[in-house]
């Protein structure tokens, strides 16, 4: 089943936010990831929630996530992301089968 990586980051340090922005897409594609939302426009419809960059990345699944996210590649970099940026990240598998609304 698909599972999704979001991200909601606070760039405090550009410069070196940089780094890890463009080495990032290598190890996301090496686990099967694909990004589906990275930095676009947001609006908050509801609530105190104040997203600054969001990233949506569709994985094959949780246990790909998972991997990817404990993945020597990515344990490395993440320590860029950590220096330079505030981050909360959360995995979400998708249904099984969609819900059909009436």
């Amino acid at each position: 089943m698909p599972a999704f990586l979001i991200a909601d980051i606070n760039v405090k340090n550009p410069e070196t936010y940089a780094k890890y922005r463009s080495a990032n897409p290598d190890i996301v594609n090496k686990y099967g990831g694909r990004y589906i939302a990275r930095g676009g426009e947001v609006a908050v419809l509801e609530g105190d929630w104040i997203p600054r960059r969001t990233v949506i990345i569709e994985f094959p699944d949780m246990a790909a996530i998972t991997a990817f996210y404990n993945s020597a590649e990515y344990v490395a970099l993440r320590q860029i992301r950590w220096e330079s940026a505030d981050s909360r990240l959360v995995a979400l598998e998708t249904l099984p089968q969609p819900i059909l609304q009436p």
